[in-house]
């Protein structure tokens, strides 16, 4: 019976250390996101966001070596949900592997990638997919003035972004991993699910990341620009 307690003991203490860890992770996420988009002239174009029909943010991806690095990192997964109601709740993944660019010595980088189509949006939802292999990866464009650029932009199947030593920029990503993170996903979500089921909207987002997700929600939402003209009767408002 002792044994039984000190066993019981031991799988509570390490889920709850693993719950912990998930969600620290899930806040680094929100952090990293709200302080890019917040940027005034620094940030993801809210046209091309609006557009996106997955996003990935990997905060303080550790990397090394000059030139052609090694990188690993962990972070988290939403797509829009079907009908363009929202997001679904947060899928733990790894990124391990590959380069980022052009880089000399170690160090930390915040990553986000925008997947622009149902193409690549599919190949996200598989367990594991290669960066820039199955996945063609192209540097984002960076600022609101940005904006007359997304034509371009917009046939490549994912934009991405990294953030280092406070300078933010598109960047090209090839080689790179990502992959799903079953063993989190459990931890976040209090049960067995899979990555697939989590980025199709068929789990209900948890409240641990419930902040993560209205912040991509408010720089997500399409802003629609109002005119109001106020006439002898009542005030119009025109949206465009």
């Amino acid at each position: 019976m002792r044994y039984r307690c000190v066993f019981a003991f031991l799988v509570t203490a390490t889920l709850a250390s693993a719950k912990h860890d998930v969600v620290e992770r899930v806040q680094s996420a929100k952090t990293v996101f709200e302080e890019i988009m917040s940027s005034s002239d620094k940030s993801i174009p809210h046209d091309l966001l609006e557009k996106a029909h997955c996003l990935v943010i990997v905060p303080s991806l550790k990397r090394g070596g000059f030139i052609v690095g090694a990188q690993y990192g962990v972070g988290v997964a939403t797509c829009r949900q079907a009908g363009g109601a929202g997001w679904t709740g947060p899928s733990t993944v790894r990124m391990e592997g590959g380069s980022i660019g052009l880089q000399i010595g170690g160090g930390e980088t915040d990553v986000v990638m925008m997947v622009m189509n149902k193409e690549g949006a599919a190949k996200l939802m598989k367990s594991e997919f290669t960066l820039g292999g199955e996945g063609a990866v192209m540097a984002g464009p960076v600022g609101r003035a940005a904006t007359a650029e997304t034509d371009a932009y917009m046939r490549a199947e994912i934009l991405s972004y990294s953030r280092s030593r406070g300078v933010f920029a598109g960047v090209a990503i090839k080689g790179s991993t990502l992959r799903s993170d079953d063993g989190d996903n459990k931890a976040l979500y209090g049960r067995a699910v899979t990555h697939e089921q989590i980025l199709q909207g068929k789990v209900k987002t948890p409240s641990a990341a419930a902040s993560l997700m209205a912040t991509i929600r408010k720089y997500s939402v399409r802003e629609r620009s109002s005119i109001e003209r106020t006439t002898p009767c009542c005030t119009t408002r025109l949206y465009s």
